[in-house]
């Protein structure tokens, strides 16, 4: 990274897996119908994205990083 800026990958993961957390617990709003649906959705696909990249293994290696998901289960 330019200009002696760091990047904490371990706290960058550490941080993605919370959100997943929070998604989690996140409430559902009083709604129903149609709009219950796409906030059931929505926060499925968030929890799904913000899990796989907190759950992925990491190496930079000459100025790029390169996160690593296993999709196997």
């Amino acid at each position: 990274m330019a200009g002696g800026d760091s990047l904490d990958v371990d706290a960058m993961l550490a941080r993605f897996r919370e959100r997943a957390d929070a998604v989690r617990r996140r409430p559902l709003p009083p709604v129903a119908g149609p709009e219950r649906e796409r906030f059931v959705r929505q926060a499925q696909l968030d929890f799904q994205d913000f899990a796989m990249i907190g759950d992925a293994t990491w190496e930079f290696s000459d100025g790029v990083l390169t996160l690593r998901i296993d999709l196997r289960g």
